[in-house]
């Protein structure tokens, strides 16, 4: 009899904050996670709301990849790839990336994959046709031109959070062109197009994320049998 083996499914955990001022109760204890380099870096910041920024941010990566490796924060050994792709040389296993916007914060985490999340707070531009014009494909851009024009600002948001991610997961940087990553404008959780280095399109996934109004959000991995679950952060506590 013949065995059909399923692959089974990999879950990518999100831990998502709205808001990251709220965690500054906690800063004492994220500054003490932080390491040479991170300390480093808080050093430089001449505003206090985007040095405490920092450090909860980094302070709850910290905490997030603990909990998936079983070690302290403190103890985690973060590096960087040439650009600038952040990782776990002891935990090479596990993929994870970080971005914020404002006090937007959102983590994704998992293991065996390519992976990049970004989320991008609203803001009213008058740069639109610009940046479509260097950033988006003629699929996209056409696409883009035939929306009402209430609908544009809105729809931008949700190609770049999604290129965004795409370029973080490839790890090559914003270098590798986010025009040369092409969106299905009839299927937004799928690529037409990626660079040459990056595979084939059907390898990757695309997982929109539904955050708070005037928040985007995207996940990019390139493994296809994947789940989200998401952990929302308020203060010290996972909900």
């Amino acid at each position: 009899m013949l065995v059909t083996m399923r692959t089974p499914k990999l879950d990518i955990d999100i831990y998502y904050a709205s808001s990251v001022s709220g965690f500054t109760g906690n800063l004492s204890d994220y500054l003490k996670t932080l390491d040479e380099n991170e300390l480093a870096i808080t050093a430089r910041f001449k505003h206090t709301e985007l040095r405490e920024r920092y450090i909860i941010c980094h302070g709850i990566l910290r905490q997030s990849l603990a909990e998936h490796v079983n070690q302290s924060p403190a103890d985690l050994r973060i590096e960087k790839t040439e650009f600038g792709k952040p990782f776990l040389p002891d935990h090479p296993e596990l993929s994870f990336n970080m971005s914020h916007s404002g006090n937007v914060l959102a983590i994704a985490v998992t293991s065996q994959c390519q992976l990049g999340i970004d989320v991008e707070c609203y803001k009213e531009r008058n740069t639109w046709e610009g940046l479509v014009k260097k950033c988006f494909a003629t699929e996209e851009s056409d696409f883009w031109y035939s929306l009402d024009q209430a609908e544009r600002s809105r729809v931008f948001y949700q190609f770049w959070v999604k290129k965004e991610a795409f370029v973080k997961a490839v790890g090559k940087g914003i270098s590798l062109g986010l025009n040369q990553c092409v969106i299905n404008p009839d299927d937004l959780n799928t690529f037409l197009r990626v660079p040459d280095l990056a595979g084939k399109a059907d390898n990757w996934q695309i997982y929109s994320l539904n955050l708070a109004e005037n928040q985007f959000g995207a996940v990019v991995c390139d493994k296809k049998n994947t789940a989200l679950r998401i952990k929302v952060l308020k203060g010290s506590v996972l909900l």
